[in-house]
């Protein structure tokens, strides 16, 4: 390790979030207070933000907004009297949307901001009664991550800024609302609900759903919330939630946010989950029956310490995130169920790099520049896998004892806190690194960085976690083996992917029928590998799942299978015209953040013809 290198190359890793409008070093928000009205037959909210402010040195404020109406700005020096304040919105943005600059004066102390979101917000899902579960009500639900909240709040939408909120919610009286803070069930009948979240959190973990939705209490501090009719399914899909979150604080410490509910939401939800604070947003496609997706869980409890408690301070630095919480996701997982399972799930991540890397070498840095892209583009496989990677040789390196210890420390010393990565790397060498230079001298920070590639000194998983299963699957494709001799019912989720993955361009139809037969490949109830499956279809043309896809596609809404389904039909003329078929029918499910990703997939021209 290079000291003076590293220190070099840390210089342009500052707190500047070139995502956001709003000037934090100038005028700070600390607390929210949140009135809104959700008008469903309108597709809005309105009402009004509350925003107590902290330091100052400057008479403005500014603020992020995508897409809002704004009716008023206001400002108060005793939280009493309300006077008019002059404001102004910047010119639109796609990817920052607007500035909101509010003038005011220095001894303010809280600004109101009225207005209005518009159907388009980016942040927001309106679901008709035929678009849910049940059937017979509507449902609204937010994703505020990486920088949709400014769709459906004024805000400093940076994760620099941490604040705490307090929410007064009005929507029909026989819809329940939940929020990214301790929800209570019993308050279901109340008109109006309130909402507090006393802890900071940044803009991206503001949450709120609306819907007809019912509970199931799992334990003291954990919980399921449904529609009805998948409230039972889901109740014994999470049963383990208490297991899990007493699993996670014997390694990290306690658990500091109450409660950790899940919300099951409606099939068009564009993520696996959402860590949001309190309630874990997250896909009906965990619910398989066998729990055999429960890792998805694990990661989103995980964000609990990595995250919601210790968070990157602007999106360049997301692998604090993500690669601390698949570390932590894996070291759960061992605990829980094996370290065979946590060591295969180490290996896919593995090749996930290997294949990203050997593909566009110059974007595999932790540090990745993301050119004033949308900040969605940084959440690739390289923050996640490589961050963990680099996590796993330094506890290998030092001994898992002290690791352990320093990871405690490292979340108690920044809880509640936004970081960058020089942070983060002056607390690991300070606290950990340099007690002991001589085991851990090897360890070249700067390389792990900014360096393409994995460093050769990686603390590689053991490559014969996977031999087995792919010895296996070649003995099958080549013949060697019969259908009948594959032994598949102890296989994980993450061994059934791997193993079709493993013989996909090997195969044809006829082998595919086989497999089909006697596993039933094609009535999957398991997400993850019906998805694959599909793919192979589509590739194979193997006619059976082919006419299982159109279900698929218009019935689930998870960006991640979207994406790869999608991307498979336009490589024929015939498979572009049947996707784009598909999506004028299904594009009402998808959430705005999905919908984008499949219509740069099938192509905005495409799009237009077939609208004509």
């Amino acid at each position: 390790m290079n000291p003076d290198n590293l220190v070099k190359r840390l210089t342009d890793l500052d707190s500047n979030d070139r995502y956001s409008h709003s000037e934090p070093d100038l005028v700070c928000v600390k607390h929210l207070d949140l009135d809104l009205t959700v008008l469903f037959d309108q597709r809005i909210l309105t009402g009004t933000v509350d925003l107590t402010l902290d330091r100052w040195f400057c008479g403005d404020l500014v603020l992020d907004t995508r897409n809002l109406t704004i009716h008023s700005a206001e400002y108060s020096v005793d939280r009493q009297e309300f006077r008019q304040a002059p404001f102004e919105l910047g010119n639109y943005n796609p990817i920052l949307g607007a500035a909101l600059r509010i003038r005011i004066p220095k001894k303010s102390i809280v600004v109101r901001v009225r207005y209005s979101t518009t159907p388009e917000a980016s942040g927001l899902q309106w679901l008709e009664p035929t678009q849910t579960a049940g059937g017979q009500q509507p449902f609204l639900y937010t994703q505020s991550e990486a920088t949709h909240a400014r769709s459906w709040i004024p805000l400093q939408d940076t994760p620099r800024v941490r604040a705490t909120y307090n929410a007064f919610i009005r929507r029909p009286k026989n819809l329940r609302a939940l929020m990214s803070a301790c929800n209570n069930p019993a308050a279901y009948c109340d008109a109006d609900l309130r909402f507090s979240m006393p802890y900071p959190i940044p803009s991206y973990l503001l949450a709120l759903a609306v819907g007809d939705l019912v509970w199931r209490e799992l334990s003291e501090r954990t919980g399921v919330f449904s529609e009805r009719p998948v409230i039972e399914r889901a109740a014994r899909e999470l049963s383990d939630l208490e297991k899990m979150v007493r699993t996670a604080e014997t390694l990290f410490g306690p658990y500091r946010w109450n409660r950790f509910d899940v919300l099951v939401l409606p099939p068009s939800f564009p993520i696996g989950g959402m860590e949001n604070p309190c309630l874990t947003f997250t896909t009906p496609t965990i619910l398989t029956g066998d729990k055999s997706l429960s890792s998805l869980i694990v990661h989103e409890l995980a964000h609990s310490w990595s995250s919601n408690l210790v968070n990157n301070a602007t999106w360049r630095h997301v692998w604090l995130n993500e690669g601390l919480t698949v570390y932590m996701e894996r070291r759960i997982v061992e605990k829980m169920y094996g370290t065979r399972r946590a060591e295969i799930e180490t290996v896919l991540g593995f090749r996930q790099l290997e294949t990203i890397f050997s593909k566009v070498p110059p974007g595999s840095q932790i540090l990745a520049d993301l050119h004033g892209d949308d900040p969605n583009a940084g959440f690739s496989e390289v923050p996640y896998e490589k961050g963990a990677l680099f996590l796993r040789t330094i506890e290998q390196s030092v001994g898992r004892h002290r690791f352990d210890a320093w990871l405690r420390g490292y979340l108690n010393h920044f809880a509640f806190r936004s970081i960058t990565t020089s942070q983060f790397i002056d607390y690991l060498e300070t606290n950990l690194l340099l007690q002991d230079p001589k085991e851990t001298g090897r360890i070249d920070v700067d390389e792990w960085l900014h360096a393409p590639g994995i460093p050769k000194i990686a603390a590689l998983p053991a490559v014969d976690a996977l031999s087995a299963l792919e010895e296996q699957a070649e003995r099958w494709v080549s013949g060697e083996l019969s259908t009948k001799d594959l032994r598949p019912s102890q296989w994980s989720t993450e061994e059934w992917l791997h193993f079709l993955s493993w013989i996909g361009p090997q195969i044809d139809t006829q082998k595919m029928a086989g497999l089909d037969s006697a596993f039933h490949l094609t009535d999957s109830s398991n997400a993850e590998i019906e998805s694959q499956w599909l793919l192979m279809a589509i590739r194979n043309k193997y006619e059976p799942a082919l006419l299982r896809l159109p279900n698929f596609l218009t019935t689930v809404g998870r960006r991640k299978f979207l994406r790869s389904l999608y991307g498979a039909l336009v490589n024929t003329p015939e498979d572009k015209q049947w996707a784009l078929n598909i999506y004028k029918s299904a594009r009402d499910l998808y959430h705005p953040i999905t919908r984008s990703a499949i219509e740069n997939i099938l192509g905005r021209d495409s799009l237009s013809v077939a609208k004509t």
